[in-house]
């Protein structure tokens, strides 16, 4: 607490608080960031090597892809042959064989598809394991991304504490500025709640990113598979192109590398491959089965043995394979129109990642060049006007305060830009430096 002012001295208390006032308000302009706590830095290449290493998104990507694979050979393959032994015969309960029928039999029962057939279910099958293949990629990149917009939101949210740790001191000395000019007869009331209104708000707003640290940090942690404690250290955002890439390379590219759009070909790919299938379901199957018997006769063991042919009969073919065929030829419509839908949405998303990318980065620039630096000359100014004698101390806090909010919109303004980033490299499938390395394939928007 303030020590209380004597009333029998109050010219020369007003000066002195003129002057500590004056020298605080220089200090509330002129005082540098608060130094950053030494720590560890916290990568995003070390954040993406984790989520490689242990998604367990793209885990159980795999081992499905694993699991597909394990069913094409046994496509390939003849259906597994039928052993059947029988007693023909047999005097019952005694269980013997009657003198002159009595038989045992051995038969195998063998299917045999037609040829093309098995040809046509390998494919099915192989293409069924492009669509598992495709989605391991899609499920890496995903993860890729949840783990991007996470760390940019965990590095906002530290940045923005620092910011907010820093404006609150300085609010702090703002409002013992404004006891003491109140105290001593120059000062309003209104400046005194006012500061400390501030104040509170600032305590709400760290409470807030805090929350959002805590989010943040849970996040990062379930896309890689750790705990919290793995993940401390400071966050150290990646250097990112100045420019953004034309709109017309982004889009190519993106149609052509697209992981979704990759599983989306590969999928009409495999649906082609069942209609292939379910057309050939209409051609009978073939049985190829041998047969053989003894049985004691007066002159010994009598051995018989019997060949056998068959053939399936499409006796239903047109509520059964007809259906079928007609069946593979929906899915395969179906698989072409999400294609299609997947091209489109493909298009409008390329469209307002590029959107949004031009705009953060239109307007990092327009912080960087003109906002914070006129912000810096008005608290120049009010300052300057304070010290004359003819400014408000409170202009002087609230230029300040004005300096200190566009710095944290300047960050949330970074961090939009390095999501939009994010969203490119998940659009692409590859990281973005590799759509920056070649500008002479650029064409314009």
């Amino acid at each position: 607490m303030l020590p209380i002012l004597q009333a029998d001295a109050p010219t020369r208390v007003q000066r002195c608080c003129r002057g500590v006032a004056v020298a605080m308000a220089t200090c509330l302009l002129l005082a540098p960031s608060l130094p950053a706590q030494q720590d560890r830095a916290l990568t995003l290449d070390a954040v993406h090597a984790m989520v490689a290493a242990r998604s367990p998104r793209v885990r159980a990507a795999s081992a499905l892809s694993k699991a597909v694979s394990a069913r094409v050979p046994g496509t390939l393959r003849l259906p597994d042959p039928q052993v059947q032994l029988g007693f023909m015969n047999y005097a019952v309960p005694a269980f013997r064989p009657d003198a002159t029928l009595g038989m045992t039999q051995l038969q195998v029962m063998q299917m045999v598809p037609l040829p093309g057939k098995l040809s046509a279910a390998g494919a099915a099958a192989r293409a069924q394991v492009a669509v598992a293949d495709a989605r391991v990629g899609v499920a890496a990149w995903d993860a890729r991304g949840v783990a991007t917009m996470a760390f940019h939101d965990l590095w906002l949210a530290r940045a923005s504490v620092g910011v907010t740790a820093e404006t609150r001191a300085l609010l702090q000395e703002a409002a013992a500025v404004a006891v003491a000019m109140y105290r001593s007869g120059e000062g309003g009331q209104g400046d005194v709640l006012r500061a400390q209104v501030e104040v509170a708000r600032m305590d709400d707003e760290l409470i807030r990113l805090a929350a959002m640290e805590a989010v943040a940090t849970s996040k990062l942690a379930a896309a890689a598979d750790t705990s919290a404690d793995a993940l401390t250290g400071t966050p150290v955002l990646p250097s990112v192109p100045d420019t953004a890439p034309p709109l017309g390379l982004l889009e190519s590219r993106v149609l052509d590398g697209r992981p979704d759009l990759r599983v989306g070909e590969a999928g009409v790919r495999a649906a082609t491959a069942a209609m292939d299938v379910a057309r050939r379901e209409r051609w009978p199957d073939l049985q190829v089965g041998m047969q053989y018997g003894q049985r004691r006769g007066e002159m010994g063991i009598d051995r018989m043995g019997s060949l056998m042919v068959g053939a399936s009969i499409p006796l239903y073919a047109g509520s059964r394979q007809l259906a079928m065929r007609d069946e593979a030829d929906a899915m395969r419509q179906m698989a072409v129109a999400d294609l299609a839908e997947m091209r489109a949405e493909t298009r409008a998303r390329v469209a307002a990642v590029h959107a949004e990318l031009r705009s953060a980065q239109r307007l990092r620039d327009l912080y960087r060049t003109t906002v914070l630096p006129q912000a810096t000359a008005a608290a120049e100014g009010a300052l300057a006007a304070y010290r004359s004698g003819r400014g408000d101390f409170m202009a002087v806090i609230d230029t300040r305060m004005a300096v200190n909010r566009y710095r944290l919109e300047q960050l949330n303004i970074r961090a939009s830009e390095g999501r939009a980033w994010a969203d490119i490299e998940m659009l692409l499938g590859r990281p973005f430096t590799e759509l920056a390395s070649r500008p002479s394939e650029a064409s314009h928007d």
